[in-house]
């Protein structure tokens, strides 16, 4: 594995990460981004490393996965940079899940006990204990569960450290470097072209485009079905402590797990170091559309409300949207594949990439270097139906 010319295509949070672990290996990485690092889908999500949206199966095994590395790769990273805590804001302070009807209620408490048969801590909180936690929230709930293990970092900052830490260990970064297409050899991938006509030539190539992964392996000859998915975020003007969770209703797990095309909104409300209140979500397939949408926009800030009365006369100071990588199947796209040889997939997260990212990470190295996995990594190969395009029989979807 020393000295392998690897090219990570994407300089998000999922190829920095991906970046640094190769690195750290003794590849030699060439990081290539058309914009510049952690400017897109990266730039424009909240920081959530989360258990909690996550029933039994192979992405929560990724995110337990995910959760073990985080503190850990911070902790490695400041033995090299001191200041990488405050670049991160690494906030392990967990999350609560909060419904608000009786059959909101059901379906949590039904959710949480599959949860913990999987590993999850999952503490159910009386009317006592979430007013102690959350003395902001509403009083007109039903059921509420506590996750020790949810945790926030600024996503940003999180990628840069990452980023910075695998140039320490050698790699190099492109900028403004738009892919235009593939050379192979033998059914190899050699080599991409960009847009000023120069050749990248490396052993093997990452894509690790996010929401542009779609588009990105259509270019290279071996399309994927990673599609763009909006989701929109309210921001308030600093306020004194209020929120002290992550924490959000009950229907939120249902609108990330749903495929529906039209809009899908929950109440997901956290604070960020700075005092500012985070507010989503959303989640709608609009193509590349960036439109913010009053549509979208009013019935979060409504639905915040009924988990947090006490915001309803907090000014919005702003509001920004991204686009998350989704795949029909709702798991993420990791290995090689086995159309084209030299090229690799680490994406197709959705809204959960910044979570995720070292645990994607972690195992295309693994991979990579034929060690065996932390996690069973089949349930992410990339000749699923759903991420080539078909039916389980087979037919074009």
């Amino acid at each position: 594995m020393h000295g392998t010319r690897a090219v990570i295509l994407g300089a998000g949070i999922v190829g920095a990460a991906c970046a640094r672990e190769l690195a750290r290996e003794g590849c030699a990485v060439t990081v290539v981004d058309r914009g510049r690092p952690a400017a897109a889908t990266t730039a424009h999500g909240e920081g959530n490393i989360l258990v909690s949206d996550k029933g039994p199966g192979p992405e929560l095994e990724l995110a337990q996965l995910s959760g073990r590395l985080w503190p850990r790769i911070i902790d490695e990273i400041a033995e090299r940079d001191a200041d990488v805590r405050d670049l991160t804001e690494w906030d392990p302070k967990g999350g609560i899940v909060v419904a608000t009807t009786d059959g909101g209620a059901r379906e949590l408490t039904k959710f949480a006990e599959s949860q913990r048969a999987a590993g999850v801590r999952a503490e159910t909180l009386d009317a006592a204990s979430l007013a102690a936690a959350e003395p902001y929230v509403t009083r007109d709930h039903t059921a509420a569960i506590h996750y020790p293990d949810d945790a926030q970092v600024q996503p940003s900052g999180a990628a840069a450290a990452l980023l910075a830490d695998a140039l320490r260990a050698g790699a190099t970064l492109r900028s403004h470097c738009e892919i235009q297409d593939a050379v192979t050899r033998s059914g190899r991938l050699t080599a991409v072209r960009t847009t000023d006509g120069d050749l990248i030539e490396a052993d093997l190539f990452i894509n690790a485009a996010g929401p542009w992964a779609g588009e990105l392996s259509t270019r290279l000859g071996a399309p994927v079905d990673v599609r763009p998915r909006r989701g929109d975020v309210l921001v308030t003007t600093p306020l004194p402590p209020t929120v002290f969770h992550k924490v959000y209703d009950a229907d939120y797990v249902g609108a990330v797990g749903s495929s529906a095309e039209d809009l899908q909104t929950s109440a997901v409300v956290e604070a960020t170091r700075g005092g500012s209140v985070l507010i989503g979500s959303s989640r709608r397939r609009v193509g590349f559309d960036d439109r913010l949408r009053p549509d979208a926009l009013s019935p979060i800030a409504a639905k915040a409300l009924r988990l947090f009365p006490a915001l309803a006369d907090v000014p919005i100071m702003r509001a920004y949207g991204g686009f998350r990588p989704y795949v029909p199947d709702h798991l993420p796209v990791i290995g090689p594949d086995p159309r084209l040889a030299g090229l690799w997939h680490a994406g197709g997260h959705e809204g959960a990439g910044i979570g995720l990212s070292v645990g994607t990470a972690r195992l295309v190295r693994d991979l990579l270097l034929d060690r065996p996995t932390e996690i069973d990594a089949t349930p992410f190969r990339v000749d699923r139906p759903a991420v080539l395009g078909t039916t389980e029989k087979g037919r074009a979807a």
